[in-house]
């Protein structure tokens, strides 16, 4: 079972959101450029959908308890076991719900899910630099700075540098039986 807070649960993303992501992607437009690139039509949804098929890739919608309204999106991207046992996340809010913390336990409920069930032990956060909403949000959450990726990944026709923030499993950890010596 995935985790849930008094004002939001996590949902798996699937096929069936596709109407609802999209129309909350282009309500969002603003609110995401020049951070991110979401995919807005049905046809770039379904393509988007395929790097979630090989489970390296999760996708999750943050609901609203109170309404079912999707706040926000967030993906945990390439999940590596061996001796990192880490991966990458990505998160977006969407703009009718942007503003009302929504995302900062949405983010929290994934973390959770990735330290305990996933047996995660690290994840990292990459962030363009003047995303300041983005960069509060892994500070209230306890991500350290580690450095500057430059040229890190293209976004809105550009390589843009971004911020390398990590968070490590909170201790006591059990790690995934993938971990060499376990």
């Amino acid at each position: 079972m995935l985790p849930m807070t008094p004002r939001v649960e996590l949902c798996p993303l699937t096929l069936a959101d596709q109407d609802e992501f999209c129309a909350l992607v282009r309500a969002s437009q603003e609110l995401h450029q020049p951070w991110m690139q979401l995919p807005s039509t049905a046809e770039e949804f379904r393509v988007w959908m395929h790097r979630f098929d090989d489970g390296t890739n999760l996708g999750f919608l943050v609901r609203v308890r109170k309404t079912g309204e999707a706040a926000g999106s967030v993906n945990i991207n390439s999940v590596i076991r061996g001796r990192y046992q880490g991966a990458s996340i990505g998160y977006a809010a969407f703009a009718p719900s942007a503003g009302h913390g929504y995302m900062t336990e949405g983010v929290a409920a994934v973390l959770r899910h990735a330290f305990t069930e996933l047996r995660l032990h690290r994840l990292e956060a990459n962030i363009q630099p003047g995303n300041a909403a983005s960069l509060a949000l892994v500070r209230r959450l306890g991500f350290r700075r580690e450095g500057l990726s430059a040229a890190y990944l293209w976004i809105d026709g550009a390589w843009r540098d971004h911020e390398r923030w990590a968070l490590t499993a909170p201790a006591p950890w059990t790690p995934d039986p993938s971990l060499p010596g376990v």
